[in-house]
């Protein structure tokens, strides 16, 4: 683990307040993986987070476990605690559940709450200015958060720490990519026709649209990243 994220993390004890919990440090810690401070298959070293944080082995060591059940880290008997690499049927079944927890969103359009559609309608407008500065990675949030609202009119907390969850996980596939734009700016598009039948109403052809779209995203990815993928870790 190099030193440059440790010197970013010292900045963030400021986040901790008075009471250092393991929610807050396993949340601080879900963010920088997320941003690819640590990468995929890189060892976590207790001492120097534990220092850079300024929290207890205990602590820690709870928030490690909370990541883990969150699938963004693995623990290896006698080895340490690492960033998950995942494989490539773990991309397929993250679609898997993409497709069905994206289309309850949809499904709900009628029930949505108030303003639903506004975060969309931001996350469209983000990814355009992100692709006009070619800050592309910029340009992979943005649709992350296209998607993470598509979820949100389902108006269901749970399903968007679910959602949250999926997207961490995948944020793990991406930093393994190569060429960011090339898989993303190509759903720009799709995310504008989306919203536009959102906007008009048309629910049932807004979920047949976002399922192709989701196959399409698939089966994109899995061939970008099958021949990058490294061993992954469970």
């Amino acid at each position: 683990m190099s030193d440059a994220p440790l010197a970013d993390l010292t900045a963030d004890r400021g986040l901790l307040g008075r009471s250092s919990t393991a929610e807050r440090v396993a949340g601080i810690l879900r963010d920088r993986i997320i941003a690819g401070f640590f990468q995929p298959g890189e060892r976590l070293s207790e001492e120097a987070i534990g220092q850079a944080l300024g929290v207890s082995r205990n602590t820690l060591r709870e928030a490690f476990r909370l990541l883990s059940h969150e699938r963004l880290l693995s623990h290896q008997l006698n080895r340490g605690v690492f960033v998950r690499t995942l494989s490539v049927a773990d991309v397929v079944d993250l679609y898997r559940v993409r497709r069905v927890v994206e289309s309850a969103g949809v499904r709900n359009l009628a029930n949505a709450p108030e303003g639903g559609l506004t975060a969309l309608r931001e996350a469209v407008a983000e990814a355009d200015r992100a692709a006009t500065d070619r800050r592309w990675r910029d340009v992979g949030t943005a649709n992350m958060r296209f998607h993470q609202a598509i979820v949100a009119l389902a108006d269901s907390g749970r399903l968007d720490e679910l959602m949250r969850q999926l997207l961490a996980e995948l944020r793990l596939v991406f930093l393994v990519m190569n060429d960011p734009k090339a898989f993303h700016v190509p759903f720009m598009a799709g995310n504008r026709d989306i919203l536009d039948l959102l906007e008009e109403g048309a629910a049932d052809r807004a979920e047949a649209l976002l399922v192709s779209y989701l196959d399409e995203a698939e089966q994109t990815l899995v061939r970008a990243y099958a021949p990058l993928a490294p061993n992954p870790t469970p």
